[in-house]
């Protein structure tokens, strides 16, 4: 069991805080701010293993770097703004897309990214 340090839990709580997917960069930043030592190996280690531990789940967009956000949340989908980049959380789901499958094959899962300008680059 890895123990729960005060860098753990900078990071922990700069991604919890953010209430959307942050890069590794963006939660060095924020972390930053509680413990001013904090450096980006660490940061890359503590991802590693809050992900292992089932703390935090990757968020993985075509062509990106990983993001990460706190795991339990309920299925749901990202828009990622063409300006400033920022992924964010979107809580709805056009449901079942079985029916856009070729014949004959079995839709197990999906994932859904919506791109366009986020409210603050509008």
């Amino acid at each position: 069991m890895e123990r729960n340090t005060r860098q753990r839990a900078s990071i922990r709580d700069a991604i919890a805080a953010a209430s959307r997917p942050l890069l590794p960069q963006e939660i060095l930043d924020a972390a930053q701010s509680n413990v001013p030592g904090l450096g980006i190996a660490t940061v890359y280690r503590n991802l590693k293993s809050l992900t292992e531990d089932g703390t935090l789940k990757e968020v993985k967009l075509p062509g990106e770097n990983a993001r990460y956000e706190i795991a339990g949340h309920a299925h749901h989908h990202h828009f990622q703004c063409l300006q400033c980049q920022k992924v964010f959380d979107v809580h709805a789901c056009p449901g079942d897309l079985s029916r856009l499958a070729p014949e004959g094959f079995t839709v197990k899962e999906h994932e859904l990214t919506l791109y366009g300008d986020c409210k603050d680059c509008r």
